[in-house]
């Protein structure tokens, strides 16, 4: 059986953790600046946004065509960035956040990749104060002025190292951490220096995984956790050396999905039939507490709310659903049929969700069920990216390239 499209998909040393803690910390609380919001864990910090629409459906700021992919937005100082496909060539959009304003775009040749899905780009930019950091399926690494879109540093990553790339390219966000960038780039990462582009420390020439690098503190130290085509791993930052791994074997080495790490816990979730499982982080390998299928998580993480995962469960090929587990013991609370695989972010309380096929959904977090208070069919065609709020806008896009922003703030 051939696969789908497997990934969006779809993430130095710090004195004391202090450094950990401000990278966690946007310069303005309702930006979204990274790959899945503040804190990497696909929260949003706002709150009083509108969470119920009129009959004719919620307001529609802007919207814009960025070419084939399912890559997120960043958004901050008073821009949205993200990134598209077309005529051969990857392109870089930075927009007025509140107008759609067209403000620079940057466009390199690029291959398609349209292998078993449409194809395009499938990372997302990691904003950084006044930088802007790409990684492209090809290993096209760039470095840019955020307001104008100069181009600070370009290396290609690959050529660099001499990884391979994987089936379906390189993908996920950079992660900036101290005076790195840190990309999932072979077996468990590579480094480079942010500020020249410089390649601090490789890892071996396997095949990486699509999951983002995702920085915890674990027994007092800092651990970077990326998902390789065999494994989830957590390495040292400093100098790349492997703290640790969970032998985690997906079909086509589709490990996508970033860990949640909750309370010395770590939750693991991919799809292709895999599962779920959850690990204690005590001294030494983690610890398998519970495994179940009942949620498997192919493209984007699920999220974390008062003690319950919601997330996608199933492939683009199945009718997928979106369900609730609980975290302690993975028993499945409720699940809402025919969500297709779609995505959700949280704010507030409230999930933020949409469907594959272009329904956005409003609803309380909550393990008794899901129901909605504001659905409307904003957009036409698949939907694989999570909608992202940030001050009072949720940016939302189709993998073919079609973006809605829909404004939820209250007058």
């Amino acid at each position: 059986m051939r696969p789908t499209h497997p990934t969006l998909p779809a993430f130095i040393r710090h004195a004391a953790g202090l450094a950990l803690a401000a990278f966690l910390v946007p310069a303005h609380a309702a930006d979204w600046p990274q790959w899945r919001g503040p804190k990497r864990n696909g929260i949003s910090e706002e709150k009083g946004w509108l969470d119920q629409w009129p009959a004719s459906g919620p307001t529609i700021a802007w919207k814009a065509k960025v070419g084939l992919g399912p890559s997120s937005f960043v958004v901050g100082g008073g821009r949205v960035f993200t990134l598209g496909h077309a005529d051969g060539k990857d392109t870089v959009f930075c927009f007025e956040a509140t107008t759609g304003k067209s403000i620079w775009k940057h466009s390199y040749a690029a291959e398609l990749g349209d292998k078993f899905f449409e194809g395009g780009t499938t990372g997302t930019p990691t904003l950084d104060g006044d930088r802007l950091y790409v990684l492209s399926r090809w290993g096209d690494a760039f470095c840019f002025e955020a307001a104008s879109g100069k181009i600070v540093w370009n290396v290609n990553v690959q050529k660099q190292t001499g990884i391979r790339v994987p089936d379906w390219g390189f993908t996920g966000a950079p992660l900036v951490l101290g005076g790195r960038l840190i990309l999932n780039v072979g077996e468990s990462g590579v480094a480079l220096d942010k500020a020249t582009g410089a390649v601090v420390w490789k890892s071996a020439d396997k095949n990486s995984g699509y999951s983002t690098p995702l920085p915890v503190e674990l027994d007092g130290r800092t651990l970077v956790l990326l998902g390789s085509s065999q494994s989830y791993l957590a390495v040292n930052p400093d100098d790349g050396k492997e703290a640790w791994r969970v032998r985690w074997v997906t079909e086509y080495g589709v490990n996508a999905a970033d860990p949640i790490v909750s309370g010395g816990r770590m939750f693991l979730s991919t799809g292709y039939g895999k599962g779920a499982a959850l690990f204690k982080l005590a001294a030494g390998e983690p610890e398998e507490v519970w495994k179940v299928r009942a949620m498997r998580t192919q493209l984007n993480a699920a999220v974390l709310h008062e003690g319950h995962l919601y997330g996608v469960d199933g492939d683009t090929t199945s009718i997928a659903s979106l369900k609730c587990l609980e975290f302690a013991t993975g028993a499945e609370k409720w699940a809402h049929k025919d969500f297709r695989t779609g995505a959700l972010s949280l704010a507030d309380g409230k999930l933020i969700a949409i469907s594959g096929t272009g329904t956005l959904l409003i609803a309380p977090a909550s393990p008794d069920g899901f129901k909605p208070t504001a659905t409307a069919k904003i957009l036409d065609g698949k939907c694989w990216a999570a909608p992202v709020l940030a001050n009072g806008l949720i940016y939302c896009r189709t993998t073919g390239g079609d973006v809605a922003v829909i404004d939820v703030r209250k007058k």
